[in-house]
């Protein structure tokens, strides 16, 4: 469990109030938290359609993806990349929050629920590169693109 401990620790660090974040978990696992992207990390968030396919490419061509949230009944995928990246970000149909967003964040494990981690954060700081995560979408959409083809 330690590495979850650390996961809370680097998540609810951004938090306007650490200590309240992590005891809020504490008491309810299960629940969410409401945090900044831009402190720590922005989020990129991709349809499904295109999200999944895309972690899949991440997860056979990397040792280590960043954290990868699910929500919205698994409809959307939330990638946390460095800070800043969401201001630079072009891509079409990909919502970038950075700062001046709040995410919806939930406890640090893998878990049921509105939104839960797909691949949780291990509290190291690792981050998606945005320019990899970009590569692995162009990958993913060619690839559907010849199965529909």
């Amino acid at each position: 469990m330690t590495g979850a401990k650390t996961a809370v620790e680097w998540l609810a660090s951004v938090a306007p109030d650490p200590r309240a974040c992590r005891r809020a978990w504490q008491r309810d696992p299960r629940g969410v938290a409401l945090l900044p992207a831009g402190r720590a990390w922005d989020v990129l968030v991709l349809p499904a359609e295109l999200g999944c396919p895309t972690l899949d490419v991440l997860t056979r061509v990397l040792d280590q993806v960043g954290p990868v949230m699910a929500g919205f009944g698994d409809g959307r995928l939330g990638f946390l990349v460095p800070p800043g990246t969401a201001a630079r970000w072009l891509g079409t149909g990909v919502l970038a929050a950075g700062a001046g967003a709040w995410i919806v964040v939930p406890y640090p494990r893998r878990g049921a629920g509105p939104v839960r981690w797909l691949i949780p954060p291990d509290g190291s700081g690792t981050l998606t590169d945005p320019a990899l995560l970009e590569l692995a979408m162009h990958e993913a959409a060619a690839l559907a693109a010849e199965e529909g083809g």
